[in-house]
């Protein structure tokens, strides 16, 4: 797949930082081919006004982000809108679905646009909107309070079945389209931040568009509903979801966990049921979420949904599975995702050949191999540190300065500050002095 210079740098910036490029990732994906088919299967079952849940589950450093942004990457390319929202107990707990939505809303993207692209959608669904109307005929494009007036009554159609369940869902974005014609741009932004779940909107713009109070957690998923349908009717066929890190509701209060897991399994349940045609929902946990005391085996329906048979070798995982286990990284596996980023980065440098001559094949492995062994051996910790130190430690040297040898010149070493606490657990102490005591 060819790449523009930009999206180069972007995934070369990603990787200089220690994080997961958002887009391209084809580019340097290993190790997901048996997931491809699956992927374009349940894609086109959503594209079709179907709806379809996926649990992923693997180890710290499997790769899990990465597997969801790709499948996000693939969806996009189809046409889909996409949202990843990282579960967090401060910012976006899983009980509270009015923030899960809020957050949803704030991370929404299209090809087009990489974030908050719910203007857009809208904007380009009235735009939709009012073309069937002048197909039909019987309203002149010079007419704009007919043109408005009719405006309203397809709306109205349109989303009589979320009207049904949320009543303020059309009516905000009635007031939405009146403000932007009035030119009221205070009141529009009013009015879109509150169908965003954005708390604290104006009065003003509310009285505007004869809506009052803020999302909560039951009209959370009726506005979902809503945003489903606008975004099919604006040419969209569908939305993927992702909600990153589940795993995090293992740490709450025990009230809040299962507040939290019940959440869960109310939207797995609302998925199945046909409440969301368009929408694709998955989830990330490590192992311990789905097989551990704390995690989806404290509320048995959960358990009951998700429950695969992970017990026959891996190699006869079955993908449609409504939960995939994300293979282990190997050393063979680092080190050709390691020569894929190497590959990317000679385009994209001034002194591709001495990238290909002093960062082979074989010192891609020797690293990969030395930050593995930094870690405990442990090489499903790695990949991210390994990207990282490839990147900016020794791709970005070779192409900068003339002189620099990587096996002459650098000397691999992880500091304690730039390691997650995973990372840090696998690299262990050193020395007696290390060990922290708590006393």
């Amino acid at each position: 797949m060819a790449l523009s210079v930009k999206r180069r740098e972007e995934i070369i910036d990603a990787l200089r930082r220690g994080t997961v490029p958002q887009s391209s990732l084809d580019t340097f994906a290993v190790g997901l081919e048996r997931f491809a088919d699956v992927a374009e299967e349940d894609l086109n079952k959503v594209a079709q006004g179907g709806a379809v849940f996926k649990a992923i589950r693997g180890e710290y450093g499997c790769g899990k982000t990465f597997f969801v942004r790709w499948l996000a990457d693939r969806a996009r390319q189809l046409g889909f809108a996409t949202a990843e929202v990282q579960v967090s107990e401060t910012e976006t707990p899983l009980h509270r679905l009015e923030t899960v939505y809020r957050r949803l809303i704030e991370r929404l993207a299209t090809s087009g646009t990489p974030q908050g692209a719910l203007r857009t959608i809208i904007d380009g669904w009235f735009f939709t909107l009012e073309e069937d109307i002048l197909a039909e005929g019987t309203v002149s494009a010079d007419d704009a309070t007919a043109l408005m007036a009719r405006t309203n009554d397809l709306l109205e159609q349109r989303l009589a079945n979320v009207t049904r369940a949320a009543p303020m869902f059309s009516a905000a974005l009635r007031g939405y389209r009146e403000a932007r014609a009035a030119g009221d741009h205070a009141a529009a932004e009013g009015l879109l931040g509150w169908l965003s779940g954005q708390p604290n909107v104006a009065a003003a713009a509310k009285r505007l568009g004869r809506v009052k109070g803020d999302i909560d957690h039951f009209g959370a998923l009726s506005f979902l509903q809503g945003v489903l349908l606008v975004l099919r009717d604006s040419g969209h066929p569908g939305l993927l979801v992702v909600l990153d890190e589940v795993e995090t509701v293992q740490r709450v209060r025990s009230d809040v966990r299962d507040k939290s897991l019940n959440a869960l399994r109310q939207m797995i349940d609302e998925v199945d049921s046909g409440r969301f045609p368009g929408l694709y929902l998955a989830i990330t946990g490590t192992p311990t979420f789905y097989e551990g005391p704390q995690g989806i085996q404290r509320l048995e329906p959960l358990a009951q949904r998700l429950h695969v048979d992970f017990k026959t070798e891996a190699r006869f995982d079955n993908p449609r599975a409504i939960q995939v286990r994300l293979p282990a990284f190997s050393l063979d596996r680092l080190v050709l995702v390691g020569c894929k980023v190497r590959d990317t980065y000679q385009q994209h440098a001034g002194a591709p050949q001495r990238i290909a001559s002093l960062c082979d094949d074989s010192y891609v492995r020797d690293l990969a191999q030395g930050v593995a062994g930094k870690l405990g051996g442990k090489v499903g910790v790695a990949p991210r540190i390994f990207l990282k130190k490839l990147v900016a430690d020794v791709l970005d040297r070779i192409d900068q300065f003339s002189d620099f040898d990587p096996r002459e010149h650098y000397a691999l070493t992880i500091s304690d500050t730039e390691m997650t606490s995973v990372e840090r657990q696998a690299m262990g102490a050193g020395s007696v002095d290390e060990i922290e005591l708590d006393l």
